[in-house]
């Protein structure tokens, strides 16, 4: 469960002493990873498909990414229990790309959420959680580590895939900002 590691890594021991928006980061954080634990089971296939919390997620993941999300890294919020690393302010335009490409996803994700998983355990949702080759994926949406690529399909193409599918995109997304921006450890 790397992604959910991404997530749970650090965060009850980084919130200790955290104010203001370092604080509300955080917070918004702890929502995507309380989210992602209850979504991961179903792709998998380990749990029953659950639409409703697959869409309740995705909304989650739409009000703490894009704007919403850079809003809460502003200039000189680094530093002390903030786990931001100097690259997200030096390489704003990828940070944010990926923090805009998060809502997109989240959006699709949503109105996804109806589809069947394709997967049900298979290549998809095995590949999402270990990161390994899921780097890049047969959606022509992969190579996200370290490069803010544009959004290789609209909304309405990406709203049609299996939702494993959108959700391997999600894992992507989030282990590419991750990967470059957040200290190593947390």
């Amino acid at each position: 469960m790397a992604l959910v590691g991404i997530f749970a890594g650090g965060i009850a021991l980084a919130h200790s002493g955290a104010t203001g928006v370092v604080k509300e980061r955080m917070d918004g954080m702890v929502a995507l990873r309380d989210g992602v634990r209850e979504v991961t089971p179903m792709m998998r296939g380990q749990a029953d498909y659950d639409a409703d919390a697959v869409a309740a997620f995705a909304r989650t993941l739409q009000e703490h990414s894009g704007e919403a999300m850079t809003e809460l890294f502003p200039e000189g919020s680094g530093g002390g229990v903030s786990k931001a690393q100097d690259a997200v302010w030096t390489d704003w335009e990828e940070f944010e790309a990926l923090a805009m490409r998060l809502e997109v996803l989240g959006e699709a994700l949503e109105r996804a959420s109806a589809n069947a998983p394709a997967g049900g355990g298979g290549a998809a949702a095995t590949d999402m959680m270990g990161m390994g080759s899921a780097m890049t994926d047969d959606t022509g949406m992969g190579g996200m580590m370290g490069t803010a690529q544009p959004m290789a399909m609209d909304l309405d193409s990406l709203a049609e895939l299996p939702v494993d599918h959108l959700f391997l995109q999600v894992s992507q997304t989030c282990s590419a900002c991750h990967t470059k921006y957040r200290a190593e450890g947390n």
